[in-house]
């Protein structure tokens, strides 16, 4: 129990022994904040990315010449500050002539493989339709392909490393993906038959967290601490990020949306499976997530209309085009979403909200119709327009996904065992 002074008697004041010291200011450490520092802002002077980093001058100047001399930056030619005046101060950017990663996606239905270089740009792009469903001859194959790409649009480039991203559950730390129901995987060690078919090192992960891993890096700087990403096409999954950090989960599950429940739309248009819907979810309940605005349930919900079209791309097409019949189901999808961005935004409250979907992305009376939902349906959510936004990604989505899971790797650690890169000490 605490003790009560004496009446009338005033409490002798504290020394400044006593008041315990303001907990020390964080600092960020090491090469990678460097390294990524120089990427938004180069070309950049060493003196600044000191004060964007908080690190010592000296600090940084052992940064960058490790960074130097791998190879992953360059001086500039330009020089920072007025000439004439002083030691100038030669700038430090991103090298984008030296090396590249590569990138693989695996959807439902194709799998795509890709170049990118050190900016996050796409060099190069291949996409073909699966013939097996076989992990072990599916990889083979994508290790098959990756030489001739390389070959073909590498410019002389090196390849530092394969980034591998898929739907459903992925263990980044393991390599494994861990459960894959579309395709009937469950724990496929990606990590290791891909580096004993390619050589390279190789990076698992999600596509929904490898897409959020990109918009830090290269797209929306409101996506750098606090964001939620919402994937939707063949598969739904979503992933989100605090204070920078994506959360995996213990069993790799977090972002596991795809049977979120919706419920009924309304007059206007049921929720399948519900008042005269078409079907219910695989899970045997109705008005999942999946169930509603998967690419799968968007070409049969086309059919059920009269609109009959052999896959997602041809409607995308059609709604891009103009036919109001398409077009009414990528709003009616839209709305949909926007249901789930407003539950996630309820749950997360994050700063940003990134939807990658077509129609958001290239419709932008659909982009309306989600912020419109999310406004009704949200209780946190005080500005749509400004918290709801479209993928950095739009046509390029898939492509970009296995790369930034290999970027994502190298600038978190630059001087980690890369064996392409010349070793520093």
């Amino acid at each position: 129990m605490k003790s009560l002074s004496a009446p009338g008697r005033r409490p002798s004041p504290p020394r400044r022994s006593d008041i315990p010291a303001a907990p020390p200011v964080r600092r960020l450490a090491g090469t990678g904040p460097v390294f990524g520092a120089i990427l938004d802002h180069g070309p950049v002077a060493r003196s600044t990315v000191a004060r964007l980093t908080g690190l010592s001058p000296a600090s940084v100047t052992g940064h960058v010449t490790s960074l130097l001399a791998r190879g992953l930056v360059r001086e500039s030619a330009e020089t920072a500050g007025p000439r004439g005046l002083g030691r100038p101060h030669i700038p430090v950017e991103i090298d984008t002539g030296r090396y590249l990663v590569a990138g693989a996606h695996i959807a439902v239905a194709h799998s795509t493989v890709s170049l990118m270089d050190l900016r996050g740009r796409i060099v190069a792009e291949d996409r073909r339709a699966h013939r097996t469903t076989d992990p072990h001859r599916m990889f083979a194959e994508l290790a098959a392909r990756l030489p001739r790409l390389t070959a073909a649009h590498a410019d002389g480039r090196t390849v530092l490393a394969l980034g591998l991203a898929t739907g459903h559950r992925v263990d980044p730390v393991a390599g494994v993906i861990v459960d894959h129901p579309h395709l009937g995987w469950r724990d496929v060690p990606a990590r290791d038959v891909l580096t004993a078919a390619t050589g390279l090192p190789v990076h698992v992960d999600s596509h929904s967290r490898a897409l959020a891993r990109a918009e830090q890096l290269f797209g929306q700087e409101s996506t750098r601490t606090s964001t939620v990403l919402l994937f939707v096409g063949a598969v739904v999954d979503a992933a989100f990020a605090t204070e920078g950090a994506m959360h995996r989960g213990p069993r790799s599950g977090a972002g596991s949306v795809a049977h979120l429940p919706l419920g009924t739309e309304g007059a206007d248009g049921d929720v399948e499976g519900e008042r005269g819907g078409a079907g219910g979810c695989s899970c045997g309940r109705a008005g999942c997530l999946q169930s509603e605005v998967s690419e799968r349930a968007m070409v049969r919900r086309a059919a059920a209309q009269g609109l009959a079209v052999d896959s997602f791309p041809e409607l995308l097409d059609r709604a891009l085009s103009g036919d109001p019949r398409a077009v009414a189901l990528f709003r009616r999808r839209a709305r949909l979403v926007g249901r789930a961005a407003a539950l996630l935004l309820d749950m997360f409250d994050p700063e940003v909200l990134v939807v990658v979907e077509p129609g958001a992305g290239r419709m932008p009376e659909c982009l309306a119709e989600l912020r419109a939902e999310v406004a009704k349906r949200s209780w946190v959510c005080e500005d749509p327009e400004r918290t709801v936004v479209p993928t950095s990604f739009t046509g390029t989505v898939l492509a970009t996904a296995g790369g930034a899971v290999a970027l994502g790797a190298l600038y978190a650690d630059p001087l980690g065992p890369w064996p392409a890169l010349p070793a520093v000490s």
